[in-house]
């Protein structure tokens, strides 16, 4: 479960490093996922999620967690937005990496 201090850094623009805890027949291990927020719904309660995107092996990717999953072990956050024009940054999906990169301030 994640902790309040790393619970109010997740926000749109945010590059995040989730921990996943995942079951592959019988043995358990942890999977990293990392990305940048593209969105956060509905605050702190119990059906609380974050969306987040990543570019791997050419295929965009997006994964969206519940803030109280027990599947996720930790979230590290690597790099804190700058001020984010949006709530929400869908907007992202249509451009390129370094479009990204320009528009965010992120990795």
């Amino acid at each position: 479960m994640i902790d309040q201090e790393t619970l109010v850094k997740i926000k749109p623009g945010a590059t995040v490093k989730v921990f996943e805890k995942v079951k592959e027949g019988d043995k358990e291990r942890l999977a990293q996922f990392q990305g940048i927020v593209l969105a956060r719904k509905h605050g702190k309660e119990a059906g609380a999620s974050f969306t987040v995107r990543a570019t791997i092996a050419g295929v965009a990717v997006e994964k969206v967690y519940p803030i109280y999953s027990p599947a996720i072990e930790k979230v590290q956050i690597l790099n804190s937005p700058r001020k984010v024009s949006r709530a929400k940054l869908y907007y992202l999906r249509d451009l390129s990496r370094k479009q990204t990169r320009q528009k965010v301030g992120a990795v």
